[in-house]
């Protein structure tokens, strides 16, 4: 049974990238299970944490840290710049006019550390993932110093929780999740940790499935009884995204147009589940829908930008092959 189990797992490990679109409508189609699993959110994200700690390249992260220029750029941008941008943009245009409901779903839309899954996302797109890697690793790092900062600007007495408290919440987080894979790799040992490296990934695809499920409490029955306004809230994560997307590309034109839109795509798949778990799973209606299909873009990008991505990168090889 135990090694029956173990192939069950490296099999789904080794198709795991093509499996996480999938996560998401298993999710929204079991819905009473979704209500279920709604109170472990938090859980499910700690582990899904310690996983991509324990599955963290450090050979891949010193090799980007020798050249820390880019990585740096790409850090401040998403982690300070691209928020920012978003504050300015509640402040000036009257979007606060539309309550602290929409604020706080461009918060975690935006303040968040990208999704530990960048990286398998950048390789799945037949493109080096080590930049991504890196620059989410980081990210991680600074979100309960950054994250804080931002919610004090971008909603003030609006933010569910104190800006000391979130700091907190953040930091056991990310500190239990990376002691715990510290300790698991100790125990184990790094040539056991990469023998097993497709039963990991398989362990961490049925979390991400726990997750989708959980995150996806009520989608269903918001899309039953309101279509129209489910798809466009919908559609409004898939804008927000391209569009963190589409500057992190104009951003970093002047890097290699691979490291470029590594960036950019890392820059546009946001960890919103950290931001919920700090909060403890609590928020209101209108910011759980839109995290819970937010969780769309994330998962379905990768694939609708496929061609996209082979076009953008070909371009740069044949304009490096004319300059020599």
């Amino acid at each position: 049974m135990i090694r029956l189990l173990g192939a069950g797992l490296a099999f789904t490990g080794r198709h795991g990238t093509a499996a996480l679109a999938v996560t998401v409508f298993v999710g929204m189609a079991l819905p009473a299970l979704s209500a279920y699993l709604r109170p472990y959110l938090a859980v499910a994200v700690f582990l899904l944490l310690t996983l991509a700690f324990l599955r963290v390249d450090q050979v891949a992260i010193r090799s980007r840290l020798k050249r820390p220029t880019i990585l740096i750029a790409a850090l401040l941008w998403m982690m300070l710049g691209a928020p920012l941008l978003t504050y300015l943009l509640i402040k000036y245009t009257g979007l606060s006019a539309l309550g602290p409901d929409v604020a706080l779903a461009l918060y975690i839309s935006t303040a968040a550390p990208p999704v530990m899954a960048a990286p398998a996302f950048i390789y799945l797109l037949g493109l080096d993932g080590t930049l991504s890697l890196a620059v989410s690793v980081a990210a991680v790092i600074v979100t309960p110093l950054t994250a804080p900062f931002v919610g004090s600007l971008m909603l003030g007495q609006a933010l569910p929780l104190s800006v000391a408290s979130l700091a907190v919440q953040l930091s056991l987080l990310l500190a239990g999740a990376f002691i715990v894979s510290a300790i698991v790799r100790k125990l184990v040992g790094k040539d056991r940790l990469m023998r097993g490296a497709h039963h990991i990934g398989g362990l961490n695809v049925l979390l991400l499935l726990f997750f989708a499920i959980a995150a996806m409490d009520g989608v269903a029955a918001s899309f039953a009884s309101k279509p129209l306004y489910t798809l466009a809230i919908t559609a409004l994560t898939f804008c927000l995204a391209l569009v963190q997307i589409g500057l992190s590309l104009v951003l970093f034109a002047p890097a290699t147009r691979e490291d470029a839109y590594a960036i950019a795509h890392t820059c546009g798949t946001r960890n919103m589940g950290l931001m919920v778990a700090a909060f403890g799973g609590t928020l209101p209606e209108f910011t759980w829908l839109w995290f819970a299909v937010g969780q769309f873009p994330i998962y379905l990008l990768p694939m609708i930008l496929k061609p996209f991505v082979r076009v953008y990168c070909r371009l740069n090889v044949n304009s490096v092959t004319s300059q020599t």
